[in-house]
């Protein structure tokens, strides 16, 4: 069977810039201060530009130029990777910090070399982490005295001491308070400001009010006593609420810094892909080697790689041979043997030898820089799942708030003396236990982790509505060739006529296959070179499309394809040839018909070696539930062979890609949900009619815009990775909803004080705060789960 056609391979051209809303002004007030890079060298300075884009992990749409907070949710923005906007390389010893230059070289004072520093802008994330850690250790050191104080006052012995009574120790409370609700807690106060100069209440509108209502109902009764009613006095003066406001303060804090390392950690497997790409490359230019940054190099310049050295850039080999470990993208533990002429790509490692080649990919078209742009970009998506989420979160705050107010009127109405104490009490902790924080981090906590988990598998999942469509698959269909199979026939059989030597007829065969692009074509005539059988020249070449190929050799015509087609150009076909090739056919092979003078000599075998991993891969399917559906354009009886080995449910074959599409939408009709594994190239429009589409591919084949998930690797395996690791993920979203809709559900109750006329039992502000802070981190450490949940 000879069809010759072509493979027309997508490629992917992700975008550099994001059209989202742009708030650079509005997060400029959190800018942090750059530091002077200037350093002397040799009598110049260096001074990198700023090339950065900041992101809201909760908000979509929100994206700044500079660090800083969310104007929506009051999150810290946080840094896009993706983004290709190329700032400065700044270079410095590692012995000799003070010597910074923009390019590679050696160090003047020791002679080590010099060695890349990471942008001002990278370390945003550690610089904050330890802000907040020195935050929350000095404010805990203020906060303890005022709580222990307010505790001591109510403890009758000590209460009584004149120390503990005097009005100094209340002053004292207030003066230790000030700081941390101010300091300490100063992101709070600028995030709810913020919040409330763009109309958009947020968990951090909810803290300044609670936290304010606190400590300005303290500094009242602390400075105008005579203010508060008899009835709210107590030994002659109102209660103080410093402590309250210190405490929940100060386990805010703490609940921001455990977030704020846990949201870094959701982020690895994207700094783990940066930091696979070598920061310099060494350029052959005039017969002279220069290290440069990888920033300087274009495309066609040639680059030398030496042994042990990862490959900087994708591109192709000139000069040298060598293995090369691509188990970074591919997963396959084996190192490829690579020479002359073939494709290397960037970031792998160069094992054994040294080789020259050519830059083909740069800077952002690099497969390496696609991948990151894609992880990147899929992270930031939003799930349909969280529509509901952020439908209760637009109405969330002002609920709250009303809450908060009907509950300090039902105290001032009903409750026991004094009455607005308990109401203030039991007002602010509504207030400060409703924090919407672990809503609103349900879903992108886990989809961040998810994305980032997969592609560490070697799954890149172009969007999060993909992850969640792909966890109701319930059918697969998956392409034959390159999907089950290697994609590589080769020669399995041959049988000739009488008096016609199997040498000699490949011989001829293969001259006419060495003018043909089809993949059958190339496998004849490498088993005729394999063989070193001297191939004679051909005259009169012609191809007919989804034919065959034709010509003269040594003045006799041969012609090499199809059956019928030979038929139709009379050529006589012995009753031996058919039963022979129905054998062929039967064992799983592609037959190739060849004929003499008009008279068919013989008949070639080729087979597609099924791939090692495929029988694991397909149990592992159906262990997940699948129904596999093979397609394919090979003969009915090659296909059924195949599908009887690897146990496939059902066959479809001598399919066009048409056919494809069409049993596809056949079966979305049946009401089934369909995942399509295919290479990417013929099968584009079937992998666009799925309801998932699924890529398979290796290298920079790999083909992104047709799929919603791209395995880097061709390897059914990494299907059964995909579509567990989907299951996994919204499983983890479930669960953290679950965890924030019951934490209000109950929480809110509890604060407002439902318990007190059965149990006498209230709610403490500061109780509110450690459950608050506790809630967000709970969802955050769910989602971490999936780094290490078993697939």
């Amino acid at each position: 069977m000879h069809d010759h056609h072509q493979h027309e391979a997508k490629k992917d051209e992700p975008g550099h810039a994001c059209s989202h809303q742009d708030t650079r002004g509005e997060a400029a007030h959190d800018e942090r201060a750059r530091s002077d890079q200037c350093g002397h060298q040799h009598g110049h300075s260096v001074t990198p530009s700023a090339a950065a884009k900041y992101f809201c992990p909760m908000c979509e749409g929100v994206e700044s130029d500079v660090p800083g907070d969310c104007p929506k949710c009051g999150m810290p923005l946080e840094r896009n990777p993706a983004w290709t906007g190329q700032a400065n390389v700044i270079y410095t010893c590692p012995m000799h910090p003070e010597v910074r230059q923009d390019h590679p070289g050696d160090c003047p004072k020791c002679g080590m070399p010099l060695e890349p520093v990471a942008a001002e802008d990278d370390d945003a994330g550690e610089r904050e982490l330890q802000q907040l850690a020195r935050k929350l250790w000095i404010g805990s050191a203020l906060a303890l005295p005022v709580f222990l104080s307010a505790m001591a006052g109510m403890v009758p012995a000590i209460a009584g001491n004149t120390i503990f009574a005097s009005e100094w120790r209340r002053w004292a409370e207030f003066l230790l308070s000030v700081p941390v609700v101010a300091w300490t807690g100063g992101f709070i106060w600028r995030r709810a400001w913020n919040s409330l100069r763009h109309r958009s209440a947020n968990m951090y509108s909810l803290l300044a009010l609670g936290i304010g209502s606190a400590f300005a109902f303290s500094v009242v009764a602390l400075v105008a006593p005579n203010l508060f009613p008899h009835e709210m006095q107590h030994g002659g003066s109102a209660g103080l609420y410093f402590e309250a406001a210190a405490v929940i303060t100060v386990l805010a804090t703490f609940g921001e810094y455990l977030q704020e390392r846990a949201r870094r950690r959701t982020g690895q497997a994207v700094r783990a892909l940066l930091d696979l790409a070598p920061k310099t490359a060494l350029r052959l230019r005039d017969g002279v080697e220069e290290n440069v940054p990888l920033s300087d190099i274009q495309v066609g310049d040639l680059l030398r790689v030496r042994p042990g050295e990862k490959i900087p850039l994708d591109g192709e080999i000139v000069e040298g041979r060598s293995n090369v470990d691509e188990s970074m993208l591919t997963g396959e533990p084996l190192p490829v043997d690579k020479s002359v002429g073939d494709s290397v790509i960037g970031a792998t490692l160069n094992q054994t030898g040294g080789f020259v080649m050519r830059a083909g990919k740069v800077g952002a078209d690099t497969l390496l820089s696609q991948i990151v742009h894609m992880v990147v970009q899929a992270q930031r998506s939003r799930a349909p799942i969280q529509a509901l989420a952020d439908k209760i979160s637009s109405f969330f705050v002002p609920t709250v708030i009303a809450i908060a107010v009907l509950t300090a009127v039902a105290w001032l109405v009903w409750g026991p003396e004094p009455k607005m104490i308990y109401a203030i009490t039991n007002a602010v902790a509504v207030l400060i236990i409703a924090c919407p924080c672990a809503l609103g981090l349900a879903t992108p906590m886990s989809i961040m982790v998810g994305v980032g988990r997969g592609a560490q598998l070697g799954v890149l999942i172009r969007d999060a509505a993909a992850l969640q469509r792909a966890e109701k698959v319930t059918h697969l269909v998956t392409d034959k060739t390159g999907t089950l199979t290697e994609g590589r026939p080769e020669l399995t059989d041959m049988y000739v006529a009488a008096g016609v030597e199997k040498n000699w007829l490949l011989a001829r065969a293969a001259a006419l296959e060495r003018g043909s692009e089809h993949p059958l074509a190339h496998a004849v005539v490498k088993a005729a070179e394999a063989k070193q059988l001297p191939i004679p020249a051909a005259d009169d070449f012609q191809s007919i499309t989804g034919a065959g190929v034709t010509g003269k050799i040594e003045g006799r015509r041969v012609r090499v394809g199809k059956r019928s087609w030979l038929l139709n150009e009379g050529v006589s076909i012995g009753a031996e040839f058919d039963g022979r090739a129905e054998q062929m056919l039967a064992s799983g092979g592609t037959v190739i018909w060849v004929s003499i003078d008009d008279k068919a000599a013989g008949l070639i075998a080729l087979s597609d070696p099924i791939k090692a991993t495929t029988p694991d891969a397909i149990r592992a399917l159906h262990g997940l539930g699948l129904t596999l559906v093979m397609l394919t354009g090979d003969h009915r009886a090659t296909a059924d062979a195949v599908a009887r080995k690897l146990g496939i449910d059902r066959v479809h074959a001598g399919l066009a890609p048409q056919d494809k599409q069409r049993i596809i939408e056949d079966l979305r009709r049946q009401g089934y949900v369909v995942a399509m594994a295919g290479d990417g190239i013929n099968d584009a429009p079937a992998l666009a009619a799925a309801d998932i589409g699924i890529a398979m591919g290796t290298g920079t084949d790999v083909a992104i815009e047709s799929a919603g998930i791209t395995l880097v690797k061709g390897d059914l395996r990494g299907i059964a990775n995909a579509l567990a690791l989907s299951r996994q993920v919204m499983r983890n979203i479930r669960q953290n909803l679950f965890l924030a809709f019951v934490y209000n559900s109950l929480g809110v109750p509890l604060a407002a004080g439902a318990l007190y006329p059965v149990f006498g039992w209230l709610l403490n502000p500061m109780w509110a705060g450690a459950a608050m802070a506790l809630s967000s981190v709970s969802v955050i450490a769910n989602a971490l789960r999936l780094r290490s949940a078993r697939l």
